[in-house]
């Protein structure tokens, strides 16, 4: 499933112009209704807890949800995933990342961009729960660095029923993408990311107090700054250099064993061409890389169409595959 040098093409909504648009507008703007989730809380081995968004049909196909970074089920990108693929007869599982869900998680960590355990044990107990016969991942930006490094590490150990996957927007390289959050055009994500996430080191200080020098928040001058003084050491990383070669899912594609599509647009302003593994998909069985021109960073939405492309490519990826 090699890169293909043919690059999808769509059209965009009027003024979604340039990535800057393309990405700001469908953020800010979009709204999914219909979506009635169930929620789930699951408990993890280490006394902490997942909360799981569900939309059951009956189905044996499911579709899990990761999304990205300071997202949540919630996030128009997931909601429209997950619409898509229950009009089209699935079971969707939409899951939180630890602290995403609207309350905060109980052990000092949070999440980060490499942790897949959590994804493992969602996925285990998606399936000994409804007995589905095929699952799907599908993950957007940090959801889709969880989802390729969980399938990459996990190999051919991953479970039978896991048939295929469609991730969208994936910092591959994840000091790349930290360097691109400190452009001066990307001020509005660095700004949005920084503000959440510096709410939840304070809020880790008081539950866990002595344990973060939350002093060298106002010390931040580039994002990798965060990474070297809180993601790292709150992750069990020696530094960000060792945090970012451990969640960088380039590193891990290598191994994944089932159909896999990723898709980056060209013009996702918080990516580098470092973050496009062209070489390694040209080699890989599985590993298939589409680089539409357009699209902005977890946008991708069509002129005329109530779907984004992103969610119509993943519903004909998972579908079409022979499963």
């Amino acid at each position: 499933m090699p890169y293909s040098p043919i690059a999808p093409t769509f059209k965009q909504p009027f003024l979604h112009i340039g990535g800057q648009a393309q990405t700001i507008i469908p953020g800010a703007f979009r709204k999914i209704p219909g979506i009635q989730f169930t929620r789930e809380r699951i408990l993890t081995p280490d006394d902490d807890f997942l909360d799981l968004d569900w939309l059951r049909t009956g189905s044996k196909k499911l579709v899990i949800i990761t999304h990205g970074l300071e997202g949540s089920s919630n996030s128009q990108y997931v909601r429209g995933t997950a619409r898509i693929f229950n009009e089209n007869g699935w079971d969707v599982l939409a899951w939180n990342c630890r602290s995403c869900s609207g309350e905060m998680n109980k052990q000092f960590r949070l999440y980060h961009h490499g942790e897949i355990k959590d994804i493992g044990q969602v996925i285990d107990h998606a399936i000994h729960s409804g007995k589905y016969t095929t699952v799907a991942l599908t993950g957007f930006s940090m959801g889709a660095n969880i989802t390729m490094k969980y399938l990459g590490v996990n190999g051919k150990n991953i479970p039978t029923e896991v048939k295929a996957a469609a991730v969208f927007s994936a910092p591959c390289d994840l000091e790349y993408g930290s360097n691109a959050l400190d452009m001066r055009s990307n001020w509005i994500y660095r700004s949005r990311f920084m503000r959440k996430l510096e709410r939840k080191i304070h809020i880790k200080n008081e539950l866990f107090p002595g344990r973060l020098d939350v002093s060298k928040l106002k010390d931040i001058r580039r994002w990798r700054d965060f990474d070297e003084w809180f993601s790292a050491p709150m992750c069990g990383y020696q530094d960000a250099a060792d945090f970012y070669r451990n969640s960088s899912p380039k590193y891990f594609i290598e191994g994944i064993t089932i159909p896999t599509l990723l898709a980056s647009a060209i013009n996702d302003p918080i990516l580098t061409p470092e973050c496009f593994p062209i070489d390694i998909a040209k080699s890989h069985a599985y590993f298939h890389l589409e680089l539409p021109e357009n699209g902005g960073h977890c946008g991708f939405m069509v002129k005329g169409r109530v779907h984004s492309w992103a969610e119509m490519r993943a519903l004909a990826w998972c579908s079409g595959i022979n499963i």
